[in-house]
């Protein structure tokens, strides 16, 4: 190994301030609408797609698009309320920056809310990495089953755990994690949105040769029967919270609309960037659960590509998963990297002078690219990925958990703070027409975070103690 030399660094991610780098070094942003899109689609088309099908099925077929489309319209509302918040205290040439979800609500909405905000973001980013872990390991374990069921048959008792691959995963994070922030993530996000495109044009195509191979277009009006009313709508709940999960990407907007270049100005570009995003991934979205739904009618998977529907032909499920995989490692430091940069900020603004905390030291490796390790990084998030993957061991409940986290930070994340903070940019006064359809569009969502709650944590309970 070569020599180490040590140098000091200010913050390891700036805050919201007048000048681009507390340091007062010059920092070039370069991303552009398809870097932004590229995040974008990263963030959004992740687990919650494989969950599409499941939710169709107990919707059926008018309440199951509908409420797709609803989700995406709410989504590209609120996205459009925050991409005018990013900068301070106009939004297109403000000149206070503001560089994460949380200190947008700071600025705009005090303290208080601040802390309660704080609470669901690091909350919600916090579980995508459980929800990453987990549905990963599920897509190796559907690998091997693939390969087993085709040399053995599918009758075949090819069973094999989880934990072992979510232990990988884990390490395969650990080192992934040390990547500095979100402006080096650009080739990673990159490789991700592609894997996205391809599982689900896969889940697509396999939905769409089953439909093929049936003859026939299956599901009802009404979904899945039940025995009683309260188990459809028990149902029904949770997969309004499986869609609510696989829509909002609110916590991780503002951080990725600051890697935009500009002219032309970063709200203009993120606006455009989040409508076609959200266009793109309402059509797979739509794609993947309408005919995951038509294919197998009452009989469809919780996991359309690891519930195993599909047997044949294998060496295109085992490349659905394999791009899965590949997508939620790069997905899981999306929503990771807002988590790591918060506590890194507090820790850089409460030890100045730590060594621990602001130095870094540079391992000069033969025939590689210098290497730079801070020590709080490397212990902080290893601690990070080693705690979500325990806590994914101990809660394998793949639809149960993601409508759990989806109707949970629904509302508050992508629809309240999003509505308060636009009053307070745009000067909204109570009583006008603005701010009456905005406070109607926030109160109607918060219905269906309660209700999609409600029927979420049933079937976690139900599931761990089943």
């Amino acid at each position: 190994m070569g020599s180490v030399e040590e140098e000091h660094q200010s913050p390891l991610v700036g805050s919201f301030s007048s000048s681009d780098h507390e340091s007062g070094k010059p920092f070039e942003r370069t991303g552009t609408i398809c870097t932004a899109l590229a995040h974008i689609i990263t963030g959004v088309i992740g687990a919650g797609v494989l969950s599409l099908a499941w939710s169709m099925a107990q919707l059926g077929w008018i309440a199951g698009p509908l409420c797709m489309i609803a989700f995406a319209s709410v989504t590209i509302v609120s996205s459009s309320l925050l991409c005018d918040c990013y900068r301070f205290p106009d939004p297109e040439v403000g000149p206070n920056r503001i560089r994460s979800f949380t200190q947008a609500v700071k600025l705009y909405l005090g303290d208080k809310n601040q802390k309660v905000c704080g609470i669901f973001v690091q909350e919600s980013l916090y579980g995508a990495g459980i929800t990453y872990t987990f549905t990963t390991a599920n897509c190796l374990r559907a690998i091997q089953k693939s390969n087993c069921y085709h040399r053995e048959g599918h009758n075949a008792p090819c069973a094999y755990g989880d934990t072992k691959h979510m232990l990988l995963f884990g390490a395969v994070q650990v080192v992934m994690s040390q990547i500095p922030d979100f402006h080096n993530m650009e080739w990673l996000s990159v490789i991700a949105a592609i894997m996205s495109f391809a599982y689900s044009f896969i889940g697509f195509g396999l939905g769409f040769a089953k439909v093929i191979e049936n003859g026939r277009i299956k599901g009802s009006i009404a979904g899945v029967p039940t025995a009683n009313l309260a188990d459809k709508l028990w149902l029904a709940f949770q997969a309004l919270g499986d869609i609510a999960f696989a829509y909002p990407y609110s916590i991780i907007l503002l951080e990725i609309q600051d890697t935009l270049k500009s002219p032309p100005p970063e709200n203009k570009t993120m606006k455009m960037a989040s409508m076609i995003s959200i266009f793109i991934t309402t059509f797979f979205y739509l794609c993947c659960g309408c005919f995951g739904y038509a294919a197998f009618g009452n009989d469809t998977p919780g996991n359309l590509l690891t519930g195993f529907g599909f047997y044949e032909p294998y060496w295109l499920i085992d490349l659905a998963n394999a791009c899965i995989v590949l997508h939620l490692v790069g997905g899981y430091q999306i929503f990771s990297q807002p988590v790591f940069a918060f506590v890194e900020r507090w820790f850089t603004r409460k030890y100045p002078s730590s060594g621990f905390v602001n130095n870094f030291y540079t391992f000069k490796l033969p025939l590689l690219p210098p290497l730079r390790v801070n020590i709080l990084r490397l212990c902080f998030r290893t601690a990070y990925v080693v705690s979500t993957t325990a806590v994914a061991i101990i809660f394998p409940y793949f639809n149960q958990v993601l409508g759990v986290l989806g109707a949970l930070n629904f509302w508050p994340l992508a629809i309240y703070f999003p509505v308060e903070m636009y009053f307070v940019q745009k000067k909204i006064g109570a009583w006008t027409r603005k701010w009456i359809v905005l406070r109607t569009f926030s109160f109607i969502c918060l219905l269906v975070t309660i209700i999609g709650l409600i029927g979420s944590i049933e079937g976690l309970i139900s599931a761990k103690l089943g």
